[in-house]
Protein backbone atom coordinates (compact mmCIF):
# COMPACT_ATOMS: atom_id res chain seq x y z
CA UNK A 1 0.00 0.00 0.00
CA UNK A 2 1.19 3.56 -1.26
CA UNK A 3 1.64 5.45 2.42
CA UNK A 4 -0.74 8.42 2.31
CA UNK A 5 -0.14 11.81 3.37
CA UNK A 6 -3.61 12.40 4.76
CA UNK A 7 -3.36 9.02 7.27
CA UNK A 8 -1.28 11.60 9.63
CA UNK A 9 -4.43 14.32 9.57
CA UNK A 10 -6.53 11.36 9.68
CA UNK A 11 -5.61 9.73 12.94
CA UNK A 12 -5.42 13.67 14.60
CA UNK A 13 -8.74 14.52 13.77
CA UNK A 14 -9.90 11.36 15.30
CA UNK A 15 -8.35 12.12 19.00
CA UNK A 16 -11.07 15.43 18.90
CA UNK A 17 -14.04 14.50 16.78
CA UNK A 18 -16.57 12.04 17.63
CA UNK A 19 -16.92 12.01 13.35
CA UNK A 20 -14.32 12.47 11.22
CA UNK A 21 -15.57 12.42 7.52
CA UNK A 22 -13.36 11.81 4.50
CA UNK A 23 -14.83 13.10 1.30
CA UNK A 24 -13.92 12.56 -2.27
CA UNK A 25 -14.29 11.18 -6.09
CA UNK A 26 -14.74 7.36 -5.98
CA UNK A 27 -11.34 5.36 -6.31
CA UNK A 28 -9.52 8.00 -5.19
CA UNK A 29 -8.64 5.37 -2.08
CA UNK A 30 -10.68 6.35 1.00
CA UNK A 31 -11.83 2.85 2.10
CA UNK A 32 -7.90 1.78 2.04
CA UNK A 33 -7.05 4.89 3.82
CA UNK A 34 -9.56 4.71 6.24
CA UNK A 35 -9.21 0.74 7.19
CA UNK A 36 -5.36 0.88 7.30
CA UNK A 37 -5.73 3.71 9.85
CA UNK A 38 -8.30 1.88 11.97
CA UNK A 39 -8.02 -1.30 11.82
CA UNK A 40 -9.83 -2.29 14.73
CA UNK A 41 -12.82 -0.44 13.52
CA UNK A 42 -16.07 -2.45 12.20
CA UNK A 43 -16.47 -1.80 8.58
CA UNK A 44 -19.46 -1.55 6.63
CA UNK A 45 -20.31 -0.32 3.57
CA UNK A 46 -23.22 0.80 2.43
CA UNK A 47 -23.22 -0.02 -1.49
CA UNK A 48 -24.30 -3.67 0.08
CA UNK A 49 -27.94 -3.71 0.16
CA UNK A 50 -28.49 -6.09 3.35
CA UNK A 51 -26.61 -3.62 5.41
CA UNK A 52 -27.84 -0.38 3.81
CA UNK A 53 -31.83 -1.90 4.46
CA UNK A 54 -31.23 -2.30 7.90
CA UNK A 55 -29.50 0.91 8.83
CA UNK A 56 -32.50 3.29 6.59
CA UNK A 57 -34.92 1.68 7.92
CA UNK A 58 -34.15 0.64 11.85
CA UNK A 59 -31.42 2.34 12.64
CA UNK A 60 -31.78 1.64 16.24
CA UNK A 61 -31.29 -2.00 15.12
CA UNK A 62 -28.32 -1.24 13.10
CA UNK A 63 -26.59 0.81 15.90
CA UNK A 64 -27.12 -2.23 18.22
CA UNK A 65 -26.08 -4.99 16.09
CA UNK A 66 -23.03 -2.41 15.16
CA UNK A 67 -21.93 -0.76 18.52
CA UNK A 68 -19.09 0.86 17.46
CA UNK A 69 -16.32 1.67 16.70
CA UNK A 70 -17.28 2.06 13.05
CA UNK A 71 -16.10 2.78 9.80
CA UNK A 72 -18.94 3.83 7.31
CA UNK A 73 -18.30 3.69 3.94
CA UNK A 74 -20.21 5.36 0.58
CA UNK A 75 -22.32 6.93 3.39
CA UNK A 76 -23.69 8.34 0.61
CA UNK A 77 -26.18 6.02 0.09
CA UNK A 78 -28.12 5.92 3.34
CA UNK A 79 -27.69 9.62 4.08
CA UNK A 80 -30.82 9.40 6.47
CA UNK A 81 -28.39 7.26 9.05
CA UNK A 82 -26.54 10.85 9.70
CA UNK A 83 -29.56 12.02 11.92
CA UNK A 84 -29.54 9.04 13.99
CA UNK A 85 -25.51 9.42 14.38
CA UNK A 86 -25.96 12.90 15.48
CA UNK A 87 -28.21 11.87 18.46
CA UNK A 88 -26.17 9.09 19.24
CA UNK A 89 -23.08 11.21 19.10
CA UNK A 90 -25.05 14.17 21.19
CA UNK A 91 -25.41 11.49 24.03
CA UNK A 92 -21.69 9.86 23.68
CA UNK A 93 -19.15 12.04 22.43
CA UNK A 94 -16.32 9.70 22.08
CA UNK A 95 -13.58 10.78 20.14
CA UNK A 96 -12.91 9.06 16.66
CA UNK A 97 -16.04 6.76 17.36
CA UNK A 98 -17.54 6.96 13.40
CA UNK A 99 -15.48 7.52 10.40
CA UNK A 100 -17.53 7.87 7.59
CA UNK A 101 -16.59 8.13 3.73
CA UNK A 102 -18.82 9.31 0.64
CA UNK A 103 -18.50 10.84 -2.81
CA UNK A 104 -19.49 14.18 -2.41
CA UNK A 105 -23.25 14.59 -3.72
CA UNK A 106 -25.61 17.85 -2.61
CA UNK A 107 -27.36 15.38 -0.46
CA UNK A 108 -24.41 13.87 1.42
CA UNK A 109 -22.80 17.20 1.78
CA UNK A 110 -26.51 19.24 3.08
CA UNK A 111 -26.77 16.20 5.53
CA UNK A 112 -22.62 16.61 6.73
CA UNK A 113 -23.18 20.12 7.35
CA UNK A 114 -26.44 20.34 8.65
CA UNK A 115 -26.61 17.17 10.87
CA UNK A 116 -23.28 16.62 11.51
CA UNK A 117 -22.17 20.54 12.27
CA UNK A 118 -19.78 20.89 15.28
CA UNK A 119 -19.47 16.86 15.43
CA UNK A 120 -17.47 15.96 12.63
CA UNK A 121 -14.04 16.80 10.77
CA UNK A 122 -13.90 16.59 7.18
CA UNK A 123 -11.04 15.84 5.20
CA UNK A 124 -11.48 15.31 1.13
CA UNK A 125 -9.15 13.21 -0.48
CA UNK A 126 -8.26 12.90 -4.40
CA UNK A 127 -6.22 10.43 -5.97
CA UNK A 128 -2.49 9.43 -5.46
CA UNK A 129 -0.18 12.70 -5.80
CA UNK A 130 2.98 12.99 -7.53
CA UNK A 131 4.96 13.45 -3.94
CA UNK A 132 2.65 9.90 -2.70
CA UNK A 133 4.49 8.20 -5.82
CA UNK A 134 8.03 9.66 -5.42
CA UNK A 135 7.98 8.40 -1.76
CA UNK A 136 6.85 4.96 -2.82
CA UNK A 137 9.79 4.99 -5.26
CA UNK A 138 7.50 5.39 -8.38
CA UNK A 139 9.04 8.23 -10.52
CA UNK A 140 7.85 8.02 -13.74
CA UNK A 141 8.88 10.78 -16.47
CA UNK A 142 7.13 14.07 -17.34
CA UNK A 143 4.86 12.77 -20.51
CA UNK A 144 3.63 9.57 -18.34
CA UNK A 145 1.97 11.08 -15.46
CA UNK A 146 -1.17 12.74 -17.72
CA UNK A 147 -1.58 9.62 -19.14
CA UNK A 148 -1.04 6.90 -16.56
CA UNK A 149 -2.86 9.24 -14.48
CA UNK A 150 -2.98 9.31 -10.08
CA UNK A 151 -5.75 5.76 -9.33
CA UNK A 152 -4.31 3.85 -7.06
CA UNK A 153 -5.65 1.27 -8.90
CA UNK A 154 -3.36 1.48 -12.11
CA UNK A 155 -0.28 0.69 -9.71
CA UNK A 156 -1.88 -1.56 -7.07
CA UNK A 157 -3.07 -3.64 -9.38
CA UNK A 158 -1.32 -2.75 -12.62
CA UNK A 159 -4.92 -2.34 -14.86
CA UNK A 160 -3.68 -0.26 -17.83
CA UNK A 161 -5.16 3.38 -17.96
CA UNK A 162 -6.92 3.08 -21.23
CA UNK A 163 -9.07 0.01 -19.52
CA UNK A 164 -9.60 1.81 -15.79
CA UNK A 165 -10.58 4.91 -17.86
CA UNK A 166 -13.21 3.43 -19.92
CA UNK A 167 -14.40 1.81 -16.79
CA UNK A 168 -13.98 4.40 -14.30
CA UNK A 169 -16.45 6.86 -16.81
CA UNK A 170 -19.14 4.26 -17.39
CA UNK A 171 -19.47 3.28 -13.78
CA UNK A 172 -18.61 5.92 -11.55
CA UNK A 173 -18.97 9.16 -13.87
CA UNK A 174 -22.37 8.30 -15.97
CA UNK A 175 -23.79 6.57 -12.62
CA UNK A 176 -23.11 9.33 -10.22
CA UNK A 177 -24.57 12.17 -12.35
CA UNK A 178 -27.57 10.04 -13.76
CA UNK A 179 -28.54 9.21 -9.78
CA UNK A 180 -28.58 13.16 -9.41
CA UNK A 181 -30.19 14.37 -13.35
CA UNK A 182 -32.12 12.17 -15.30
CA UNK A 183 -29.91 13.18 -18.51
CA UNK A 184 -31.63 12.46 -21.71
CA UNK A 185 -28.66 13.72 -23.93
CA UNK A 186 -26.28 11.22 -23.02
CA UNK A 187 -24.31 11.91 -26.20
CA UNK A 188 -24.16 15.38 -25.91
CA UNK A 189 -23.32 15.53 -22.24
CA UNK A 190 -20.38 13.22 -23.62
CA UNK A 191 -19.34 15.99 -26.22
CA UNK A 192 -19.56 18.63 -22.84
CA UNK A 193 -16.91 16.24 -21.10
CA UNK A 194 -14.61 15.83 -24.02
CA UNK A 195 -15.05 19.63 -24.88
CA UNK A 196 -14.33 20.24 -20.53
CA UNK A 197 -10.99 17.87 -21.85
CA UNK A 198 -9.77 19.64 -24.72
CA UNK A 199 -10.13 23.32 -22.23
CA UNK A 200 -8.00 22.44 -19.36
CA UNK A 201 -6.48 25.34 -17.69
CA UNK A 202 -8.95 28.15 -19.83
CA UNK A 203 -11.51 30.32 -18.93
CA UNK A 204 -15.29 28.31 -18.94
CA UNK A 205 -17.35 29.49 -21.52
CA UNK A 206 -20.41 27.99 -21.49
CA UNK A 207 -22.25 30.49 -24.14
CA UNK A 208 -19.43 28.58 -26.74
CA UNK A 209 -19.91 24.84 -25.77
CA UNK A 210 -24.02 25.32 -25.65
CA UNK A 211 -23.69 26.26 -29.60
CA UNK A 212 -21.10 23.14 -29.84
CA UNK A 213 -23.56 20.89 -28.15
CA UNK A 214 -27.20 21.74 -29.03
CA UNK A 215 -27.74 22.24 -24.53
CA UNK A 216 -28.72 25.36 -23.12
CA UNK A 217 -26.12 27.39 -20.91
CA UNK A 218 -28.71 26.57 -17.91
CA UNK A 219 -28.32 23.23 -18.67
CA UNK A 220 -24.42 22.55 -18.87
CA UNK A 221 -24.40 24.98 -15.97
CA UNK A 222 -25.98 22.02 -13.76
CA UNK A 223 -23.98 19.55 -15.43
CA UNK A 224 -21.04 21.28 -14.37
CA UNK A 225 -22.25 21.89 -11.02
CA UNK A 226 -22.42 18.13 -10.61
CA UNK A 227 -19.18 17.31 -11.94
CA UNK A 228 -17.77 19.76 -9.95
CA UNK A 229 -19.85 17.85 -6.71
CA UNK A 230 -18.62 14.91 -7.60
CA UNK A 231 -15.00 15.71 -7.84
CA UNK A 232 -14.53 14.68 -11.33
CA UNK A 233 -13.75 18.49 -12.18
CA UNK A 234 -12.34 21.39 -10.43
CA UNK A 235 -12.76 25.25 -10.73
CA UNK A 236 -9.77 27.26 -9.94
CA UNK A 237 -11.52 30.49 -9.12
CA UNK A 238 -10.06 34.45 -9.73
CA UNK A 239 -8.16 36.13 -7.18
CA UNK A 240 -9.23 39.64 -6.70
CA UNK A 241 -7.10 42.59 -5.60
CA UNK A 242 -7.16 45.97 -5.25
CA UNK A 243 -4.31 47.71 -7.00
CA UNK A 244 -5.51 49.26 -9.68
CA UNK A 245 -6.78 47.12 -13.00
CA UNK A 246 -10.10 45.24 -13.52
CA UNK A 247 -9.71 41.65 -13.30
CA UNK A 248 -11.85 38.77 -15.00
CA UNK A 249 -14.06 36.95 -12.81
CA UNK A 250 -14.43 33.65 -14.71
CA UNK A 251 -13.02 30.58 -13.40
CA UNK A 252 -10.66 28.49 -14.67
CA UNK A 253 -11.49 24.28 -15.29
CA UNK A 254 -9.21 21.40 -14.34
CA UNK A 255 -10.29 17.65 -13.83
CA UNK A 256 -9.55 16.46 -10.66
CA UNK A 257 -8.15 13.63 -12.23
CA UNK A 258 -5.23 14.09 -15.02
CA UNK A 259 -5.21 10.41 -16.54
CA UNK A 260 -9.13 11.11 -16.69
CA UNK A 261 -8.65 13.96 -19.06
CA UNK A 262 -6.34 12.81 -21.15
CA UNK A 263 -8.06 9.63 -22.03
CA UNK A 264 -11.36 11.98 -23.04
CA UNK A 265 -9.23 13.22 -25.69
CA UNK A 266 -7.75 9.93 -26.71
CA UNK A 267 -4.39 10.47 -25.45
CA UNK A 268 -3.54 6.97 -24.66
CA UNK A 269 0.69 6.77 -25.11
CA UNK A 270 3.70 9.01 -23.47
CA UNK A 271 4.92 9.97 -26.81
CA UNK A 272 1.00 10.82 -27.73
CA UNK A 273 1.53 13.18 -25.07
CA UNK A 274 4.20 14.84 -25.36
CA UNK A 275 3.27 15.65 -29.35
CA UNK A 276 -0.28 16.97 -28.15
CA UNK A 277 -0.76 20.60 -28.37
CA UNK A 278 -2.50 20.40 -25.43
CA UNK A 279 -0.04 18.99 -23.55
CA UNK A 280 0.70 22.20 -22.01
CA UNK A 281 -3.07 22.87 -20.55
CA UNK A 282 -2.33 19.10 -19.23
CA UNK A 283 0.66 19.19 -17.56
CA UNK A 284 -0.33 22.94 -15.64
CA UNK A 285 -3.72 20.77 -14.91
CA UNK A 286 -1.38 18.32 -13.02
CA UNK A 287 0.34 20.62 -11.37
CA UNK A 288 -2.68 22.76 -9.95
CA UNK A 289 -4.18 19.53 -8.89
CA UNK A 290 -1.01 18.76 -6.98
CA UNK A 291 -0.96 21.73 -5.34
CA UNK A 292 -4.48 20.95 -4.49
CA UNK A 293 -4.13 17.61 -3.04
CA UNK A 294 -0.76 18.96 -0.72
CA UNK A 295 -3.23 21.52 1.01
CA UNK A 296 -5.88 19.06 0.97
CA UNK A 297 -4.04 16.37 2.29
CA UNK A 298 -2.69 18.48 5.07
CA UNK A 299 -5.87 19.63 6.09
CA UNK A 300 -5.71 23.17 4.94
CA UNK A 301 -8.17 24.87 2.84
CA UNK A 302 -6.98 25.15 -0.62
CA UNK A 303 -6.26 29.33 -1.32
CA UNK A 304 -5.52 28.58 -4.48
CA UNK A 305 -6.50 30.99 -7.45
CA UNK A 306 -5.27 32.41 -10.71
CA UNK A 307 -4.52 35.63 -11.67
CA UNK A 308 -5.40 37.57 -15.09
CA UNK A 309 -6.00 41.16 -15.89
CA UNK A 310 -8.28 42.69 -18.15
CA UNK A 311 -5.02 43.50 -20.35
CA UNK A 312 -3.92 39.95 -20.16
CA UNK A 313 -1.26 39.64 -17.49
CA UNK A 314 -2.08 36.16 -16.02
CA UNK A 315 -0.12 33.99 -13.73
CA UNK A 316 -0.89 30.59 -13.30
CA UNK A 317 -1.41 29.50 -9.70
CA UNK A 318 -1.49 31.99 -6.59
CA UNK A 319 -1.29 30.60 -2.89
CA UNK A 320 -2.83 33.26 -0.68
CA UNK A 321 -1.25 32.46 2.88
CA UNK A 322 -2.14 34.50 5.65
CA UNK A 323 -3.21 37.38 3.06
CA UNK A 324 0.05 37.43 1.56
CA UNK A 325 0.20 36.08 -2.65
CA UNK A 326 3.00 32.95 -3.43
CA UNK A 327 3.06 33.75 -7.64
CA UNK A 328 2.90 30.44 -9.61
CA UNK A 329 4.15 29.96 -13.22
CA UNK A 330 3.59 26.30 -14.30
CA UNK A 331 5.48 25.60 -17.75
CA UNK A 332 5.69 21.79 -19.39
CA UNK A 333 9.41 23.03 -20.53
CA UNK A 334 12.58 20.99 -20.08
CA UNK A 335 14.61 23.83 -20.48
CA UNK A 336 15.93 26.12 -17.72
CA UNK A 337 15.28 29.90 -18.47
CA UNK A 338 14.87 33.06 -16.95
CA UNK A 339 12.27 33.60 -20.00
CA UNK A 340 9.95 31.34 -18.20
CA UNK A 341 9.19 33.93 -15.27
CA UNK A 342 8.35 36.89 -17.12
CA UNK A 343 5.26 37.20 -16.39
CA UNK A 344 5.82 36.99 -12.90
CA UNK A 345 8.10 39.77 -12.79
CA UNK A 346 5.77 41.97 -14.23
CA UNK A 347 3.06 40.84 -11.90
CA UNK A 348 5.56 42.15 -8.87
CA UNK A 349 5.83 45.86 -10.53
CA UNK A 350 2.20 45.65 -10.02
CA UNK A 351 2.07 44.35 -6.01
CA UNK A 352 4.17 43.93 -3.28
CA UNK A 353 3.70 39.83 -2.75
CA UNK A 354 4.96 38.92 0.33
CA UNK A 355 6.57 35.40 -0.55
CA UNK A 356 9.48 34.44 -3.35
CA UNK A 357 7.77 33.65 -6.93
CA UNK A 358 8.33 30.50 -8.20
CA UNK A 359 8.07 28.23 -11.78
CA UNK A 360 6.99 24.93 -11.65
CA UNK A 361 8.42 23.72 -15.10
CA UNK A 362 9.67 19.98 -15.55
CA UNK A 363 13.78 20.75 -15.65
CA UNK A 364 15.95 19.22 -13.19
CA UNK A 365 18.28 22.70 -12.63
CA UNK A 366 16.39 23.55 -9.25
CA UNK A 367 18.01 27.68 -8.07
CA UNK A 368 16.60 31.27 -7.56
CA UNK A 369 17.71 33.41 -9.86
CA UNK A 370 16.80 37.06 -9.51
CA UNK A 371 14.60 36.94 -6.68
CA UNK A 372 12.80 33.72 -8.15
CA UNK A 373 12.76 30.42 -7.80
CA UNK A 374 12.62 27.48 -10.45
CA UNK A 375 11.20 24.34 -9.30
CA UNK A 376 10.61 20.75 -10.51
CA UNK A 377 7.45 19.50 -10.35
CA UNK A 378 7.76 16.61 -8.47
CA UNK A 379 8.66 19.18 -5.51
CA UNK A 380 4.94 21.34 -5.79
CA UNK A 381 4.25 20.43 -2.42
CA UNK A 382 7.57 22.02 -0.98
CA UNK A 383 6.50 25.21 -2.77
CA UNK A 384 2.83 25.09 -1.53
CA UNK A 385 4.63 25.39 1.71
CA UNK A 386 3.11 22.28 3.10
CA UNK A 387 5.08 19.77 5.63
CA UNK A 388 4.60 16.43 4.74
CA UNK A 389 6.70 13.96 7.25
CA UNK A 390 7.06 16.68 10.39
Amino acid sequence: MIKRDMARQLVKLAGFFPVVTVLGPRQSGKTTLVKSVFPNHTYLNMEDADTRTLAVQDYKAFFKTYPGPLILDEIQRAPGILSAIQVLVDENREAGKYILTGSHQPLLHAGVTQSLAGRTAVLQLLPLSIAELSDAGMVLDRDEYPVRGFLPATYAHGIPSTDLYRSYYATYVERDVRQIFNIEKQGAFELFLKLLAGRVGQLINLNSMAGETGVSQPTLASWLSVLEASYIVFRLQPYFTNFGKRQLKTPKLYFSEPGLASWLLGIVTPEQAARDPLFGGLFENMVVIEALKARLNAGETPELYYYRSKDGLEIDLILNKARHMLPIEIKASRTFSTELARNLQTFQKHTNAAYTPAVIYAGDVESTVNGVSYVNFRNTAEIIGVSRHS
